[in-house]
């Protein structure tokens, strides 16, 4: 049998930085990820201020800073022929003024070798788990398919808003409407202009979509209404084309590289947040807590600030052997209030943007108010940038944590 003091299931950023924490702490720490690689297209490829003073506190980020990325400087939201700065991250606080586009894959793997550092931390590759043990723990095929269980005083489900880990905790979500679904589909960019690269959100004549500038080519999401996948696909890639291409003003050069439908991926979004977090000898967080939307770009953020809280909270008592319910309770009491803000604002953003540009009566003769107030007060986009960049109660990196210097 084996064993551990905490079983991490998922090894995407929160569970990675959960993980890497915990271990630094002394915790026994095993993490679970089901794919034998951390390499999945169109992941959340955001890393946001609070995450990038983390791993300055980690003793990471000068190593963060080798891997390939982009930084975005400024949102920018076109409504026909008006255009508006609707963030501008050079004015948040802190050192870092900007928000990195850093491949996920890359990330985690900076993560993992942190972590391999710790004795006591222990990342199994290809591990599937498949439920719930009695007596704490979880049972797992491992990646020759053999079934195995580990026994763990915790149990933290960070796999993601489709969690097995909730689910066998008979843990229940709150679902709430969302009125679209995503296309995620990569355009080459074939002029590199030299300006600061920035997120461009769209609106006209019924379409809405977002791009990064990822240097190469831009990672574009298209939004569609909710449920409308399998319709619009019916009329063909030639019409998507001509959709996409319009609303961003790509012609055929760029266009020609979105070939057939396999190259556009559906996200079919769900926003929800759990009432309890927590059962016995079971936490979640990030997604499997509170699934986000999309818009702003914030659920990896909130994530990590999840699993930061999580092991300033558990790691002592994990250590004592005194974990009780209680000691989870207070990770979700610490992290309800801002998921609960940025849920609001997300909520808000779906009614006063996406809704509107969706039903076709978004342009500029109707940009929100609030847009139009920060297109004449350039200040403001400070307030803007705060929100999407830093978002609110920034969780403090565990003092048993940090590194003065750069290992290794």
């Amino acid at each position: 049998m084996e064993r551990t003091q905490c079983c991490v299931v998922g090894g995407g950023p929160a569970g990675m930085v959960l993980g890497l924490l915990l271990a630094r702490a002394g915790v026994e720490v095993t993490v679970l990820e089901k794919h034998k690689d951390f390499f999945r297209d169109f992941r959340g490829d955001t890393v946001h201020p609070p995450t990038l003073m983390l791993l300055d506190d980690l003793g990471l980020g000068e190593r963060f800073a080798e891997l390939p990325s982009k930084r975005l400087e400024k949102m920018r939201m076109v409504f026909g022929d008006a255009s508006i700065v609707a963030a501008d991250f050079s004015r948040v606080p802190g050192p870092h003024k900007y928000i990195e586009m850093v491949p996920q894959w890359d990330f985690l793997n900076l993560l993992a070798q942190a972590a391999a550092d710790e004795p006591t931390f222990t990342l199994k590759m290809g591990a599937e788990v498949t439920g719930l043990r009695e007596g704490g723990g979880v049972r797992y095929r491992d990646s020759d398919g053999v079934e195995r269980e580990l026994a763990a005083t915790l149990v933290v489900g960070c796999d993601g808003r489709d969690s097995l880990v909730r689910a066998e905790a008979g843990l229940v979500p709150h679902e709430y409407d969302v009125p679209m679904d995503v296309w995620w589909v990569r355009v080459p960019k074939f002029e590199e202009t030299g300006e600061a690269a920035e997120v461009f959100g769209c609106f006209a004549n019924g379409l809405a979509g977002m791009t990064m500038d990822r240097g190469d080519y831009y990672q574009t999401s298209y939004l569609i209404r909710k449920g409308q996948d399998e319709a619009l696909r019916a009329e063909g890639i030639e019409k998507f084309r001509e959709r996409i291409g319009g609303l961003f003003g790509w012609g055929e050069r760029e266009l020609a590289e979105i070939r057939d439908w396999d190259d556009v991926k559906l996200l079919k979004v769900r926003m929800s947040k759990l009432p309890h977090w927590y059962s016995e000898r079971v936490l979640c967080i990030g997604d499997a807590a509170h699934a986000m939307s999309p818009a702003g770009g914030m659920g990896v953020n909130v994530a990590i600030q999840d699993a930061v809280a999580a092991a300033r909270f558990l790691a002592a008592p994990l250590l004592r052997g005194t974990l009780t319910a209680r000691d989870l309770a207070r990770v979700q009491r610490k992290r309800n209030f801002a998921v609960t803000l940025i849920q609001m604002q997300q909520l808000g953003e779906h009614k006063m943007l996406i809704e509107p540009a969706l039903d076709g009566t978004l342009n500029e003769r109707t940009i929100p108010l609030l847009l139009r107030i920060s297109d004449r007060f350039p200040m403001l986009t400070a307030v803007g940038a705060f929100l999407g960049g830093i978002g609110p109660l920034r969780e403090e990196t565990p003092v048993f944590a940090r590194r003065g210097t750069m290992e290794g």
